[in-house]
């Protein structure tokens, strides 16, 4: 089963919390929500689940004001523009049925982010994998490459005859920086800015084809398919949820410094200081060790010329 955005904020928010994890304050929207709206129907049931302060509905956070017990209408705080999308996220409509999170533990938004920026980390230990092929033309030395190529792997070239032999190139060099306006390149200029330059006797009209490393893409819709987007393999799942977590857990020391409540006041002896930093550390510790998994299972699954040779 394809793993997407969403499963990634769900596996890891329930490594944040435990499986069981805690009982959050929770209701839901009887009415549709525009992004402009400055209240919202509430289960009149459950309503008084919200307090005055930040509520998360899907990926926004909203700051409300209060709300009626009866009729289950939540006031919020200003209009729309101080009270919706607040701390970095975005006013969207929401539809029947969305969750409502009061004062959220991690916001999924923290927690999109924290993927993101690991699987973005992941990089330049991890490679995503690609190649590019074009034919060889006479006289001519240098080529366009995709955009996202970001280093060579390998070149190799198709040999004339029916054993369909891939020889390996060995003279080539990589152009990051190549000229993209028109005239300077012969015989038209590279739209991507990048080429690869070849050297080796190569047979004209034969294909070459280019093996290269790109970044990983960046997951945005909730929808978005893990393996798809970024171009790692869904094994590195457990990997990149271990990653956000050692991200996300260190919050949970400043928490400590503002403890407001009779729960966090009576908690505070029982939960030490230093306790998120080492559960930060743990997942660190399980983030590591993966990454080297992977890292030399890259190396025996890639191997390049030079390593097969030696």
């Amino acid at each position: 089963m394809a793993v997407t955005f969403d499963n990634l904020v769900q596996r890891t928010r329930q490594l944040l919390l435990g499986y069981t994890r805690d009982q959050a304050s929770l209701s839901f929207i009887t009415q549709p929500m525009t992004l402009t709206d400055t209240t919202f129907m509430a289960d009149p049931g459950t309503v008084t689940r919200i307090s005055q302060g930040i509520v998360e509905i899907d990926d926004e956070m909203i700051l409300v004001r209060n709300f009626d017990r009866n009729s289950g209408v939540v006031t919020l705080m200003s209009n729309a523009a101080v009270s919706r999308g607040i701390e970095g996220t975005t006013a969207t409509a929401h539809a029947i049925g969305a969750l409502i999170n009061s004062d959220p533990r991690f916001p999924r938004q923290r927690i999109k982010e924290a993927i993101n920026d690991t699987i973005a980390a992941l990089y330049p230990d991890l490679w995503v994998f690609a190649d590019y092929e074009f034919p060889y033309t006479a006289a001519r030395y240098e080529y366009p490459v995709p955009v996202n190529v970001d280093n060579i792997y390998k070149v190799v070239a198709n040999t004339v005859g029916p054993s369909g032999v891939w020889k390996p190139i060995t003279k080539w060099r990589f152009n990051a920086m190549a000229s993209t306006t028109p005239g300077q390149v012969k015989p038209t200029p590279i739209p991507t800015g990048k080429t690869i330059q070849l050297f080796d006797q190569v047979t004209p009209g034969r294909s070459i084809r280019v093996s290269y490393t790109s970044k990983p893409g960046v997951l945005g819709a909730g929808t978005d398919d893990f393996a798809l987007t970024t171009g790692y393999p869904d094994r590195y799942v457990d990997m990149v949820t271990y990653g956000a977590c050692a991200r996300l857990l260190p919050a949970y020391e400043a928490a400590r410094l503002q403890q407001s409540s009779i729960e966090a006041n009576e908690r505070a002896p029982l939960v030490p200081a230093g306790s998120a930093s080492s559960a930060s550390t743990y997942f660190l510790q399980r983030y590591t060790m993966r990454l080297k998994e992977e890292r030399d299972r890259m190396f025996r699954l890639y191997e390049n010329y030079q390593t097969f040779n030696s």
